[in-house]
């Protein structure tokens, strides 16, 4: 046998795939995720597009203008990123850091420096680091001379008191403070756990020989806290619960504990995996228990009222199998709870009488930790197998159900948003917001949508009559009805009818229509994003193609300034407009990320509003000259079949043919020189399009954009006046064509 080696891969192999075909080629599965060799594994290639992390724990920070996510996994480290970026292509791999290595837990961060945080490997292997420098200094509490080394489990629970940054707390069998951000720490507590022999424990039924296989080996220590927490609303009330089914509390800080050894409904020595201490009433505390070692899978969700004298399950409708692992509390309704079970997320609006699962995109997975980014009202899911999920904004939650269902359309509180450019890293073309030529194999998550988000639900959505009918004639033919055959007037009515759209109508603080977005009608809850802009000055133009290339950029207008805004829901139904909902008022605020920026932004959008304007009116013109070009070839092909066309009417018509070419090279540039790769004379579409390369940028007016603007102008008018002149001369001819029975041509004047 050879050793196939560990350079540049991870430990801990699981499993092995060898080419039958080409016995060179593996595939090797394992705790650092997969990896394929093409030479019997003397070098490896990372698979780094799969999304498989196991989070043990998440914790987001306060970062400013977009918080950070950190968590510790099975074997693969702690680690920190983005819940967001600037840029177009999302949350790359490359934008998360290492923070601490071996088995991750639960990190800390300083709330008023996200530069601080506090991360561990298994058994407390504490560090403080340092962002900025990626320092790690270990802090973890030492035994005194002569003393037992600490029961630190598996997962050892830490905390910084929300009650001053600078004081951490962490616990073994015991609890220890610290009030300098680890670098000195003093024991709070005797011994919290039962003081139970593990070895005296039956293991599938029976004590077991110290010489068994891996006994007390590769497993956690036993006796040992898991769960830790202070009240929020009371500093010095804490919270601890071990592995062996204990729950201690102090509300002096550590001075005098309490402990609870048995809880009513729960199986004795059950593993207590969380405790959380609510934000709205001191007395007020949950804790989720875990007892699947012992083949228990039931949910296990108490909640005390009385901190901690007596505890009642709120378990309520949870499924019966599915140990919880996490619970977290809603910071502005305190009977709004969430809950990750070892089979998907849960939550309830009633303090735990009834739950309701959170599904759409999220996948049925072991959910391990849960908590909120209060600035954002963000749920931090983090997964055992599927890496970090966040469900952004789930502030609609707050409202029952009953309320949302009895209207017919709910539009739910509208976040403020941030005015930025959304930068593109690699260059790479915001339209279709890749990560360039580097493969799928980079892998990239995508960011949350970008500006102001508008968040409906419809009770039973809006459809075409057609479909109306539909649905009717289903249900009477499935009870075996007759269904009479529609007149015909309903017919053409249906043949006619637009599809059903809900619009969103945004209007500026003095009441200007600045925007409309047109969203889906269908029934449920939805989700749609203003970019922040005024439209595209673009023309509608019905023969441009899907596709577009990453160079070709997006069609968008200007961006709109800071200030506040006013939203209204409305449903456009066979012509008539329903409005659906009062407006709400948001504010859009410009997130300041360079000196650069207009300072003056008022002028910046005055001038690409005009600008916008010179645009509209060019690219409209572009689509006219499209149409004569259009209606001149088919004029041509209809005097070749009028017999009384003479030579003076091919004549009259090539001269306006002629006319037309002169005016294209005027709008569009000279094809003859610039098709044989020779420098020609910039065209007018050219000029007016250079006045929309700067939209993606907030930096004030260059005086080349102002020169530009001056040329295009001008250039625009006497273009314009050669067109109209072309139309009134095409119009005159078409009517000459009737005179001689010229075949009909689209366009032309019935007279």
């Amino acid at each position: 046998w050879e050793h196939l080696g560990f350079e540049r891969r991870h430990v801990d192999d699981h499993a092995v795939w060898i080419d039958p075909e080409m016995t060179e080629h593996l595939y090797l599965g394992g705790d650092g995720g997969i990896y394929e060799s093409w030479d019997r594994g003397q070098t490896w290639r990372h698979v780094r597009n799969l999304p498989l992390m196991q989070f043990y724990r998440v914790q987001p920070d306060n970062a400013l203008p977009f918080y950070n996510v950190y968590g510790g996994t099975q074997d693969a480290s702690s680690w920190g990123g983005p819940s967001r970026t600037l840029f177009v292509h999302g949350i790359a791999n490359t934008d998360w850091r290492n923070v601490n290595g071996g088995d991750g837990f639960e990190p800390q961060i300083d709330p008023t420096d996200p530069n601080i945080v506090y991360a561990q490997s298994q058994h407390a292997g504490l560090v403080r680091y340092d962002w900025r420098t990626t320092e790690r200094v270990t802090i973890v509490p030492q035994p005194a001379s002569g003393e037992y080394e600490y029961t630190w489990n598996w997962a050892t629970p830490l905390l910084i008191s929300p009650h001053n940054p600078r004081r951490l707390y962490i616990a073994a069998e015991k609890v220890f403070r610290s009030d300098d951000r680890g670098d000195n720490w003093q024991i709070i507590s005797p011994d919290l756990t039962r003081d139970i022999d593990r070895n005296e424990l039956p293991i599938m039924d029976r004590i077991w020989s110290m010489d068994a296989l891996q006994k007390n080996r590769g497993v956690s220590r036993y006796g040992a806290a898991i769960a830790l927490a202070e009240s929020p609303l009371q500093e010095g009330l804490l919270y601890v619960g071990t592995d062996d089914g204990r729950i201690s509390v102090t509300e002096d800080g550590g001075e005098k504990w309490r402990s609870l050894d048995r809880i009513s409904g729960v199986p004795d020595l059950t593993y207590v995996e969380e405790i959380i201490a609510s934000n709205h009433d001191v007395g007020v505390a949950y804790a989720t228990l875990d007892n699947h070692k012992r083949g228990d899978y039931r949910p296990y969700v108490f909640v005390t009222r009385d901190k901690g004298k007596n505890w009642r399950s709120i378990a309520g409708n949870l499924p019966d199998r599915g140990s919880v692992h996490s619970i977290v509390e809603d910071h502005v309704d305190p009977n709004l709870l969430f809950v990750g079970t070892e089979f998907g997320l849960f939550f309830t609006q009633d303090g735990g009488k009834n739950w309701l699962p959170l599904r759409g995109n999220f996948p049925v997975i072991s959910v391990r930790d849960l908590e909120i980014q209060r600035r954002e009202n963000d749920l931090v899911v983090g997964t055992y197998g599927r890496g970090i999920y966040i469900l952004d904004d789930y502030s609609p939650l707050r409202r029952s159900v009953e309320s949302v269902t009895s209207a017919a359309a709910t539009l739910f509180l509208v976040k403020d948003a941030l005015l930025y450019i959304v930068g593109d890293k690699w260059n790479t073309g915001q339209a279709i917001g890749d990560v360039g030529p580097s493969g799928m194999a980079f892998f990239n998550s995508p960011n949350p949508p970008y500006g102001a988000v508008f968040t409906y639900f419809l009770r039973d959505g809006f459809e075409t009559a057609r479909n109306i009918r539909r649905t009717e004639e289903r249900r009477v033919q499935k009870k075996g009805g007759d269904n009479p055959y529609p007149s015909w007037e309903d017919l053409r009515q249906e043949d006619s009818e637009q599809a059903p759209v809900i619009v969103f109508t945004i209007r500026d603080d003095s009441g200007v229509v600045v925007r409309r977005i047109v969203a889906p009608s269908s029934e449920g809850i939805h989700r749609v994003n203003w970019d922040l802009r005024f439209p595209a000055p673009h023309a509608v133009d019905p023969e441009r193609s899907t596709f577009r290339a990453p160079w070709s950029g997006q069609q968008q207008g200007p961006l709109v300034l800071p200030g506040q805004y006013s939203v209204e829901m409305s449903a456009h139904v066979r012509n008539e407009f329903i409005k659906l909902a009062d407006a709400q008022t948001f504010t859009v605020e410009e997130l300041k990320l360079s000196p650069e920026a207009a300072e003056d932004r008022e002028s910046l959008l005055a001038f690409q509003q005009k600008s916008a304007d010179l645009f509209r009116r060019v690219s409209g013109a572009s689509l006219l000259i499209r149409e004569h070009t259009a209606r001149i070839v088919t004029m041509r092909d209809a005097l070749v079949r009028t017999p009384n066309a003479g030579e003076d009417a091919h004549a009259k018509l090539a001269g306006l043919s002629q006319r037309l070419a002169d005016i294209n090279i005027l709008m569009s540039g000279d094809q003859s020189v610039q098709s044989r790769n020779e420098a020609a004379a910039w065209s007018l579409r050219r000029r007016a399009g250079s006045l929309l390369a700067n939209w993606d940028s907030q930096s004030k007016t260059t005086g080349t954009e102002r020169r530009a603007y001056e040329i295009a102008a001008e250039e625009f008018d006497r273009v314009g006046a050669m067109l109209a002149e072309l139309d009134d001369l095409l119009t005159a001819f078409e009517t000459e064509m009737n005179d001689l029975g010229a075949p009909w041509t689209p366009s032309r004047r019935l007279n």
